[in-house]
C-alpha cells in the first residue's frame, strides 16, 4: 500500500481535531493548552510537509521549519510564563490569571 497524500491530510486533520479540542475542553490548565496548541501546530507542519512532498516542491518544507521556530519559541516562552505564574500563584489554573489584571 502507496502512502497518499489523502492519508497524510486525514492523519493532520485528526491531530489538528485533537488539538482544538482539547483547547476547547480544557480551559483551566495552562500547560494542556499549550499542549494542544503544539498539536495544532504539528498538524499543519505535516500538511506542509505531505504536500511539498506530493508535489515535488521544497516551499512547504522551508516554510515547516519557520513554523517549527515559531513553536519552540513559543513554548520556551508560554512555560517560563507559568513557571513565573506558579511562583506568585502557587497554581497553573487560568482562573486564577484574572487577578493579574492591573
Amino acid at each position: 500500500m502507496m502512502l497518499e497524500l489523502v492519508h497524510v491530510v486525514s492523519v493532520s486533520a485528526v491531530l489538528l481535531c485533537m488539538g482544538l479540542a482539547g483547547i476547547v475542553l480544557n480551559r483551566r490548565n495552562i500547560i494542556a493548552i499549550l499542549m494542544c496548541l503544539e498539536l495544532v501546530l504539528l498538524s499543519v507542519n505535516l500538511n506542509l510537509v505531505g504536500a511539498s512532498y506530493f508535489w515535488g516542491e521544497v516551499e512547504g518544507q522551508v516554510l515547516s521549519f519557520f513554523i517549527l521556530t515559531v513553536a519552540a519559541a513559543e513554548l520556551a516562552i508560554g512555560l517560563a510564563i507559568v513557571t513565573l505564574f506558579y511562583r506568585n500563584k502557587k497554581t497553573i489554573e487560568i482562573d486564577a490569571a484574572g487577578m493579574m489584571r492591573g
